[in-house]
């Protein structure tokens, strides 16, 4: 556009938001686009700040790390010993001091319950390149499942409704998954939840106080949180839902009680 304006008489116009009106038969420069103030400001991009520079520059030190690397950064992090981590994955501990100074590499049995032990995704120990973590395909193994808590072995009872798949280091022969259909542990657990049961029928109640159990109360199934009290001398097993509408049941000698199961976890809960 040319710095002149030119105008027909009398017709009104603005110049640099002047109004032109009064002019006539004239012509009059009109400011330089850059002299024209305005209040847009443009500045240059000063690219990541220094707190995403160090967390980009840790992301990065963390995908270079090797295996025994993860493995000890991540113990320290959540604060445990080698001695406590050997017994939580069931090996040695100088089999875990040799796994972390890089002079042995664990077997895949071995790296299945470390991830457990740790609470980390086996796939973050194991990473991958330089820029990422890379996953690792799921390793899935079925265990039976039931709408009932079986009074028995989950292996012999002829009430098995299906097979569920779960995790591989969910997975034991000794354990099984429950449908629920019951709210009196609500809302730990609700209706239609598929839980990890533990078979262990031969456990004192005293050992799994707390715990939620599957029990055989009088051979009436029931799921609920175990407690003993001594009363006059005897002991009472108290089992509790988390619903504060389900009343507490009082076992005593007279009835015929049983620990079936020790909820380990939830496995499928619909959203």
């Amino acid at each position: 556009m040319s710095p002149v304006a030119f105008f027909r008489e009398g017709a009104p116009c603005a110049i640099g938001g002047l109004p032109t009106s009064g002019l006539r038969g004239s012509r009059a420069p009109v400011k330089s686009p850059a002299k024209i103030r305005t209040n847009i400001v443009f500045r240059r991009p000063v690219g990541y700040s220094l707190p995403m520079r160090r967390d980009l520059s840790r992301i990065k030190k963390r995908a270079d790390e090797s295996i025994a690397e993860r493995i000890l950064h991540r113990r320290k992090e959540i604060g445990m010993t080698q001695t406590a981590l050997a017994k939580a994955a069931n090996v040695n501990q100088g089999y875990i001091s040799a796994i972390e100074r890089g002079l042995a590499k664990p077997r895949q049995r071995t790296l299945d319950a470390l991830a457990v032990a740790l609470d980390t995704p086996q796939a973050v120990l194991l990473g991958g390149g330089s820029a990422h973590d890379a996953p690792q395909p799921l390793e899935q193994r079925e265990l039976p499942l039931f709408g009932t808590i079986p009074a028995g072995p989950p292996s012999q009872s002829q009430e098995q409704l299906e097979m569920f798949p779960v995790l591989r280091h969910q997975w034991s022969p000794d354990h099984y998954c429950l449908r629920l259909s019951f709210d009196s542990m609500e809302p730990t657990l609700k209706p239609g939840d598929i839980i990890l049961v533990h078979y262990r029928p031969d456990v004192e109640p005293e050992h799994v106080q707390g715990r939620i159990c599957a029990c055989l109360v009088d051979g009436e199934p029931t799921l609920k949180r175990v407690s003993v009290e001594w009363r006059e001398g005897e002991r009472v097993v108290i089992l509790r839902g988390d619903n504060p509408r389900s009343a507490p049941i009082l076992v005593d000698r007279s009835r015929e009680f049983s620990i079936q199961g020790i909820v380990a976890r939830i496995v499928c809960r619909d959203l």
